[in-house]
C-alpha cells in the first residue's frame, strides 16, 4: 500500500470491500435532524448514530455527524432546526422528519443551498430528498396476518397507534386496517394512541379498557406491548395476545410469561440502527456516487423461537437493533439499482 496514506485513509482501506473506492469525504459534515427522543426507540437510534458517526468521524471518513433533536415533536419546531444547520454550512442533512410533507419548504430551502437531504424512518416527500423505509404499511398487515394463523376464529382487537400525524403511524394503521378487511373475522373495537412509549401506552391503555367488549389481541407499533400487559393486569383483565415491538422490556415480559404459560406472540420493528444507514447513505451520496432515491429495508421480526437469542443481545432498557456499516449501505444502495 502507499505509504503517503494516512494512518486513517490506511484503516479506512482495509475496513472497504475490494471494490470500493477510497471515500473522498474527509472534510464533509453531516447532521442529523431529529425530531423527537421520548421512547427507548430514538434513544437507541441516536445512540447508535453516535457510535457509528464518531467511528466515521475518528477514521477520518468524515469531518462531523453531528446530532440535533428537537425539545417537542413539532414541524415548526424542527424546520427552524433545518434552517439553522443550512446557516451552519453542514454538507448533509439526514433527517427523522415530524411530517411527510409540512417540512418540505425546509428541506427544498437545503437541496436550494447545495446540501444533501437524507429522510428515514420518518420520511419527507420533497422529491429532491432521498428516502429510506421499511415497508410500513405491510407490517401492520403481517400482524393481522399473525393473528389470523394463530386464531382463525378472530376476535377483537385493540388498536395502539403511535405518534399522531407521523407518517409511520399512518402507514402502519392503514396496514392493520387492510389486514382486518381482508380478514373479517377481527374487528377494532377501539384504538388510542401510545405515541412509542411505555407509559403513554399504559395510560392510554387504562382510560380505554373500561369501554372494550373482550379483547382477543392488542395490535401495536412498538415500545407499547409491555405498557399494554400492565394496564390488562392492573385492570384485572385477561390479558391478551399483544404484539410486541422490540424493546427490552418487552422482550423480557415475554420471555417471562413464555417460561410461566407458554404464552405466544410475536415482535416487530424497525432497527433503530437505519440512522446509521441514512448516514452511510448521505455519505455516499456526497462522495459522488448514484444513489436511488427510495430505499426500502427489511424490518426486524422476532418469534417465539428465537425470542431468547434477541433477547441476550438487546440491551437492558434498549431495542433489538442492527447497526449498517459501509458495505452493508453499498449492499442495500444495490439491491435498489
Amino acid at each position: 500500500m502507499n505509504k503517503i496514506l494516512t494512518t486513517a485513509a490506511v484503516a479506512l482501506a482495509l475496513a472497504l470491500p475490494a471494490s470500493a473506492a477510497l471515500a473522498q469525504t474527509a472534510d464533509k459534515r453531516i447532521a442529523l435532524s431529529n425530531n423527537y427522543a421520548g421512547n427507548s426507540w430514538r434513544q437507541a437510534m441516536l445512540k447508535s448514530w453516535a457510535k457509528v458517526g464518531d467511528k466515521a468521524v475518528a477514521d477520518g471518513v468524515i469531518a462531523a455527524a453531528d446530532a440535533f433533536t428537537t425539545a417537542e415533536n413539532q414541524v415548526t419546531e424542527q424546520a427552524a432546526q433545518i434552517q439553522n444547520l443550512i446557516l451552519q454550512g453542514y454538507d448533509a442533512i439526514v433527517v427523522n422528519a415530524a411530517s411527510p410533507d409540512a417540512l418540505n419548504g425546509a428541506v427544498k430551502e437545503a437541496c436550494d443551498a447545495g446540501i444533501t437531504v437524507v429522510s428515514f424512518d420518518g420520511i419527507v416527500t420533497e422529491p429532491c430528498a432521498w428516502r429510506i423505509a421499511v415497508d410500513f404499511k405491510q407490517m401492520g398487515k403481517d400482524e393481522i396476518l399473525y393473528l389470523a394463523e394463530k386464531m382463525p376464529e378472530g376476535g377483537q382487537l385493540l388498536e395502539i397507534r403511535g405518534l399522531a400525524g407521523v407518517f409511520v403511524d399512518d402507514e402502519i394503521s392503514a396496514g392493520i386496517h387492510e389486514g382486518v378487511a381482508e380478514n373479517p373475522q377481527f374487528e377494532v373495537a377501539g384504538s388510542v394512541n401510545g405515541d412509542w412509549a411505555q407509559d403513554v401506552a399504559q395510560k392510554a391503555v387504562a382510560g380505554i379498557l373500561p369501554s372494550l367488549p373482550p379483547i382477543s389481541a392488542v395490535v401495536t407499533q412498538g415500545g407499547d406491548g409491555f405498557g399494554a400487559a400492565q394496564a390488562f393486569k392492573a385492570a384485572g383483565r385477561p390479558i391478551p395476545l399483544i404484539i410486541m415491538g422490540n424493546r427490552y422490556d418487552e422482550l423480557k415480559w415475554w420471555k417471562e410469561q413464555k417460561d410461566a404459560t407458554g404464552y405466544e406472540t410475536m415482535s416487530v420493528s424497525i432497527a433503530p440502527g437505519v440512522s446509521t444507514l441514512a448516514m452511510w447513505v448521505a455519505q455516499q451520496i456526497l462522495d459522488g456516487q448514484d444513489i436511488p432515491k427510495d430505499l426500502t429495508v427489511p424490518f426486524l421480526r422476532i418469534d417465539q423461537d428465537n425470542l431468547e437469542e434477541n433477547l441476550a443481545t438487546t440491551e437492558v432498557g434498549g431495542v433489538a437493533n442492527v447497526e449498517y456499516t459501509l458495505e452493508d449501505a453499498q449492499e442495500v444502495v444495490n439491491a435498489a439499482r
